[in-house]
């Protein structure tokens, strides 16, 4: 059996990326770990449990994730400002990204992880936080000497698709259609798609555990609420998919591949 490491950048980036893809492979035997890299949290916790680690705590279970890490880092925000530090820890942006690397390299080489799930360069939706877990992942693979990322991501195309649905359904989303041709990546550059629509109903459960931000109003907030009123076969059939994009390879004949442990064609 082998160790798959999942790093992220917030809880709850983790159920609608990659939570399929994991509960796919715990309950084939494998070993999962999540590692995010921020609390979540922008304000200063003056010593009190980081309320959505809990929460994902409860997700990464009902996933059936075996080790839950966090990195040590605040939450940067998304947006024009980067507000300053908190005082009792620092902002994932601001972390020099070769000693997040090497905190992330060591867990990797603890876990001896023979995969590292990432995310793609453009940090999906661009925040500044998933960015940097793009430039963090694939460093810390590099000492670690873990010789396959797989970046999460989705096809650019069918987000569009998506946000234009949600557009015509008068869904409050908010966005800007100028971005939209860098959001995620195309088609043309994913390796494996996975097929998770047996593990609707985990998803379902681990969505619903970030209780703080899907009764918020946020982008997240907003596309967790419209999910969470599917029925899970209808859920099943809207999340049926999860897709990567190997680094430093290119879909080849066939793809793309429906295992994350068939490699991609080498660049």
């Amino acid at each position: 059996m082998a160790t798959v490491v999942a790093f992220h950048a917030h809880p709850d980036d983790e159920t609608l990326l990659t939570g399929g893809t994991l509960a796919k492979l715990s309950a084939a035997g494998h070993r999962t770990v999540i590692v995010v890299a921020t609390d979540g949290h922008m304000a200063d916790l003056d010593g009190r449990k980081p309320l959505r680690l809990g929460e994902l705590a409860v997700s990464a279970a009902a996933l059936g994730v075996h080790r839950v890490v966090h990195l040590g880092y605040a939450d940067s925000g998304h947006g024009a400002v980067l507000y300053a530090d908190p005082p009792d820890r620092m902002r994932f942006a601001r972390a020099d990204p070769e000693e997040a690397a090497g905190r992330l390299a060591a867990i990797l080489r603890e876990e001896r992880a023979e995969i590292l799930l990432s995310y793609d360069r453009n940090g999906g939706y661009g925040h500044r936080d998933h960015v940097r877990v793009h430039q963090v992942g694939k460093r810390a693979a590099e000492l670690a000497g873990v010789s396959r990322v797989l970046d999460a991501t989705l096809p650019r195309e069918g987000y569009t698709r998506l946000v234009r649905s949600l557009e015509r359904l008068r869904v409050p989303f908010r966005y800007d259609p100028s971005v939209l041709a860098s959001l995620f990546s195309p088609r043309s550059a994913i390796t494996h798609r996975i097929d998770v629509a047996a593990h609707a109903a985990q998803r379902k459960t681990a969505l619903a555990a970030h209780r703080s931000i899907v009764e918020g109003s946020s982008r997240f907030a907003t596309i967790a609420k419209v999910l969470l009123r599917l029925p899970t076969p209808i859920l099943a059939r809207v999340m049926h998919w999860e897709w990567f994009a190997e680094e430093g390879a290119t879909p080849g004949p066939g793809a793309p591949l429906d295992d994350i442990f068939l490699p991609a064609f080498r660049r």
